[in-house]
This record gives structure tokens, C-alpha cells and sequence, in this order.
């Protein structure tokens, strides 16, 4: 198994990805997708949508071996949450 070594700073993996997506995947994608996940490869803007974030990471490296990915989640501001999404009030 071939371990990928990142070629761009996290700031600069970041701003692609994020633009990509903007720019020219989101409106391809959102209609009827929201909660799904869109691994992008910042540097060829090839990408897959799926359920989950390996599956959608697979399909993207079956295509672009040497992709480097950015995560999506559509619709939502993170691609993971932490805790439990909610305030909960103390006593």
C-alpha cells in the first residue's frame, strides 16, 4: 500500500477544496444530496458524492490514485460532529 504525502500546506489544501466546491461542484451536487458526503481532489476538482467518507473517498481514488482530497458535507458547515449537537442545560 502506497502511503500519499501531502504536496500543499493544510491552509492551502483548505482554500482549494473550499473554493472548488463553491465554486463549481455545489450547485451539481446539493439539490437532493443534503447530508451526503463530496470527496474533492483539490488539485484536478474531480469528485464523488456518497453516503460516507471512505466510500466516497474509494470511489475518488479509483479514479485519481494520487488524489488529494477534501471532505464536504452537503448542507452542512463540518463533514463530522462532535459531541451531542446540543446544549444541554446544568442544574
Amino acid at each position: 500500500m502506497t502511503v500519499r504525502q501531502p504536496r500543499l500546506s493544510k491552509e492551502e489544501h483548505a482554500r482549494r477544496g473550499t473554493q472548488l466546491y463553491e465554486q463549481q461542484i455545489r450547485a451539481a451536487v446539493e439539490p437532493g444530496n443534503h447530508g451526503k458526503i463530496v470527496a474533492i481532489d483539490v488539485e484536478t476538482g474531480e469528485y464523488e458524492v456518497a453516503d460516507q467518507t471512505l466510500v466516497a473517498a474509494e470511489r475518488l481514488l479509483a479514479r485519481c490514485p494520487d488524489a488529494q482530497i477534501w471532505f464536504v458535507r452537503i448542507g452542512h458547515r463540518g463533514v463530522h460532529r462532535f459531541g451531542m449537537g446540543k446544549t444541554v442545560p446544568s442544574e
